[in-house]
């Protein structure tokens, strides 16, 4: 490894704090839909499976960005490929205030997802270069997973006040974007770790999809695709699903996605623990299993057992993406973790994306949104199913050990100056 210089390098904490930032500000948007789409619904007369387009639009986007472009931040390098994609992101956000046409809008949401695609690609291969571990790398993930929670219930809450006070819900873009150009200028000004130029694998789009060949990435990229399925069916369509609800507890209907998101910050604290007392695929497979529980039990209970438990859901989801995605990420070379990030990002846009599509288009044809949710069952049987086998073979522990040895010159622990994250011993 080469020296390294400048601010960044000197100090990582500085690039911790600016991919934190990243994933929250994206945050902001993109959890913020479920609030959007009633609204638009109403405002251009959709259909659900119309409306659904603020949804896979973006993450169609992203998924082919992904895809496509995974391999610039082994290429480019991470520092420009972050730049990029903000740049990109901001200007598509940024023109949501000249805009006024459900086309126009999808369209910018489409340029905001290819420029996600590509600077989450490059932060996330930085996660890497900032990790002396596969644990530590797996510890600093739920970090950002724990602040673009923070960004989901800052979202929504934004849309609310911005709807009460009579103003468009895009200017929620519009402040994204805001928040993006200060980010751009911070990007410049850090300097980031060297790489091992000497050992770069290559970079292409080619070498990305020959990743699928390989046993341990497909794995992943399945896992990662069901559990996105799963919580994007809350997110995207629980305000629409509850709409049909009639009871006693009518007056919490409004705050449900609210409920969901804090729950799902707040789940840090249960997977912490339950990370701290069980290896990290026992966790997730049990974490999978309560999932499971809460769409069945919302099913079997109709709208008013899914006003208590679909929220509930989101207690048990926030370890699992983080976890699935540094595992899949950190159990190839730090020269591949581009177009691996990448080829992860790739199969979760697309998830976001085809998710939300089939449940908007399985409500439309048989009228009610409850069929949609029996779909996203399906998804929580099948994610649940592949956590419990994963934990039950344990094939990725010889390759993560091997990992260490090879990829990670300091043993496990936090580096000096990091910000601290859920302890997660066991991985």
């Amino acid at each position: 490894m080469t020296g390294q210089t400048g601010l960044g390098a000197r100090n990582p904490a500085i690039l911790r704090a600016l991919t934190c930032l990243m994933f929250l500000m994206f945050a902001m948007t993109s959890d913020a839909v479920g609030s959007v789409i009633p609204n638009i619904i109403g405002q251009f007369h959709l259909s659900m499976k119309a409306a659904s387009a603020f949804q896979y639009a973006p993450m169609a986007a992203m998924a082919l960005g992904a895809l496509t472009l995974g391999f610039l931040a082994d290429r480019l390098g991470h520092k420009w490929t972050i730049v990029l994609g903000l740049a990109l992101y901001g200007m598509g956000s940024a023109l949501f205030a000249l805009a006024d046409h459900f086309g126009q809008f999808v369209t910018l949401l489409a340029i905001g997802g290819l420029g996600v695609s590509v600077f989450k690609t490059g932060a996330l291969a930085l996660v890497g270069d900032l990790s002396r571990s596969t644990t530590q790398h797996t510890s600093f993930m739920n970090l950002i997973e724990g602040c673009f929670g923070i960004g989901s219930i800052i979202g929504p809450a934004i849309v609310a006040v911005l709807l009460v006070h009579g103003l468009s819900w895009k200017w929620l873009y519009v402040i994204a974007a805001g928040i993006c150009a200060l980010l751009v200028i911070l990007a410049l000004l850090a300097d980031y770790p060297a790489r091992r130029t000497e050992i770069r694998a290559p970079a292409s789009l080619a070498h990305t999809l020959a990743l699928l060949r390989d046993p341990y990435a497909l794995t992943f990229s399945g896992l990662i695709s069901l559990y996105v399925s799963v919580e994007v069916a809350i997110y995207v369509w629980m305000p629409t699903y509850l709409r049909i609800y009639h009871g006693p507890l009518l007056w919490m209907v409004p705050y449900a996605l609210t409920a969901f998101f804090v729950l799902r910050a707040a789940g840090r604290l249960v997977g912490a623990w339950m990370l701290s007392r069980f290896s990290w695929s026992t966790a997730l497979a049990l974490l999978g299993l309560a999932i499971l529980g809460c769409f069945a039990g919302s099913l079997a209970g109709g709208p008013q057992a899914g006003l208590v438990l679909l929220p509930l859901s989101g207690l048990f989801m926030s370890v699992i993406y983080p976890t699935i995605n540094s595992k899949g990420i950190s159990g190839f070379p730090k020269s591949e973790h581009g177009r691996v990030a990448g080829l992860l990002l790739a199969f979760t846009a697309f998830a976001a994306a085809v998710g939300p599509f089939a449940m908007g288009a399985v409500s439309d044809a048989y009228h009610s949104p409850k069929y949609g949710f029996e779909l996203a069952a399906g998804f929580a049987l099948l994610l649940a199913t592949g956590l419990v086998l994963n934990a039950a073979t344990g094939f990725t522990a010889r390759r993560l050990r091997s990992l260490d040895q090879t990829e990670y010159s300091a043993p496990p622990g936090p580096p000096p100056g990091a910000l601290r994250a859920a302890p997660t011993p066991g991985r």
